[in-house]
């Protein structure tokens, strides 16, 4: 609930009721919330999941998603950004950029434009130094530059962290480096709760990608349209984390952990249709950011169809009959995890040793 305090603080919770399990009632009491200011829809169920859906269909009815280091399935692999642990000194806002460029101009090969979350969403453009593979002598050539090197240094010096006073070794660079080499889809890690859709989108190497999002290299529109999806978007709002009240997109805990369909030909080209028909609608309209696109109350009624006819497509995949609700979407979805992720729990289960027992008397 939003305070009365200057500032505007908010206070989020989380009230969790406990039961012996000797007393639990044979049917449960779901209290759903269309809107959060009306009244609740009450729903009974036999069995409740701890993601609060009914997991009568579930063999394992309290089943809990663990993180996963790679993808159930064959698809592009997710990656985190690059992360710079630099004080700020290898990065530079437009005006930082266009005063060192009318002092050197040959620094423009050693200059990147970088994409954060915030960016990202919001519109403008950070740039960033890019010294990997950089000539020796150019960087020497630029004193600002070396400069900021120097401060770099210092900066990872005076860190607690042993790994990044390591990495004060090589000031020139960013402390953790995962540039992909190839066109990638980029995902910001945090977004508002209000947005029905997780805005994803393209951008080439040239392009540094910030800590602040992950990104999958190599990503077809079929693969895209699948992670626009509402499907996927359920999934993410059931087992991500949250900073605040805002979805936490994780690599390991929504990302590899989600159910993806098998793709025929006939499902890509639809895919690839939806898809390309999303960044359409987008481009429809340059002066907005991703922001205004994707705010509930503004989002234009070209972008909303794209995404219902992309979710329709989406849906089918995985059943002919039509979802008819959110959580429909996210109890199908855990059933399909719980029967993709048997075998490698059986893989892991502990095997009984074999060997004479003893008798203890």
């Amino acid at each position: 609930w939003g305070s009365e305090a200057r500032g505007k603080a908010h206070v989020h919770c989380v009230i969790i009721g406990l039961i012996h399990r000797d007393h639990v009632p044979e049917w449960k009491r779901l209290f759903s919330y269309e809107n959060i200011k009306g009244d609740p829809e009450e729903s009974q169920h036999k069995w409740l999941s701890p993601y609060l859906f009914d997991a009568s269909g579930m063999k394992d009815r309290y089943l809990t998603i663990s993180e996963m280091r790679k993808p159930l399935v064959d698809v592009p692999k997710i990656i985190y950004g690059n992360k710079p642990t630099d004080g700020g000194f290898l990065l530079l806002h437009k005006k930082e950029k266009e005063t060192l460029l009318t002092g050197f101009p040959e620094a423009k090969e050693l200059i990147r434009p970088m994409i954060g979350a915030h960016q990202f969403l919001n519109g403008g453009m950070r740039y960033c130094l890019w010294l990997v593979n950089a000539s020796p002598k150019l960087i020497r050539s630029i004193p600002p530059i070396l400069e900021r090197i120097k401060a770099v240094k210092t900066f990872r010096l005076g860190s607690k962290k042993a790994p990044t006073r390591l990495a004060a070794e090589r000031a020139t660079e960013f402390a953790e480096i995962r540039q992909p080499k190839t066109d990638y889809v980029i995902i910001p890690m945090h977004t508002s709760e209000r947005r029905k859709y997780v805005p994803f989108g393209y951008f080439t190497p040239n392009h540094i990608v910030h800590n602040s999002c992950a990104c999958v290299p190599n990503v077809k529109l079929s693969h895209f349209a699948l992670m626009a999806s509402s499907m996927h978007m359920d999934w993410m709002r059931s087992v991500c984390g949250r900073l605040e009240s805002r979805y936490r997109y994780s690599n390991n805990l929504v990302y590899n952990t989600y159910p993806w369909p098998d793709l025929d030909d006939k499902a890509k080209a639809k895919l690839t249709e939806t898809g390309q028909a999303i960044l359409d609608a987008r481009a429809a309209w340059p002066d907005s950011t991703l922001a205004d696109l994707y705010d509930p109350d503004t989002m234009p009624a070209n972008l909303r169809k794209a995404h219902q006819a992309n979710d329709k497509a989406v849906d089918r995949l995985y059943r002919k009959k039509p979802f008819e609700s959110e959580r429909e979407r996210v109890e199908h979805l855990f059933m399909l995890y719980e029967e993709m992720t048997a075998p490698m729990l059986a893989a892991t289960k502990p095997k009984p040793r074999r060997g004479r027992t003893r008798r203890v008397q």
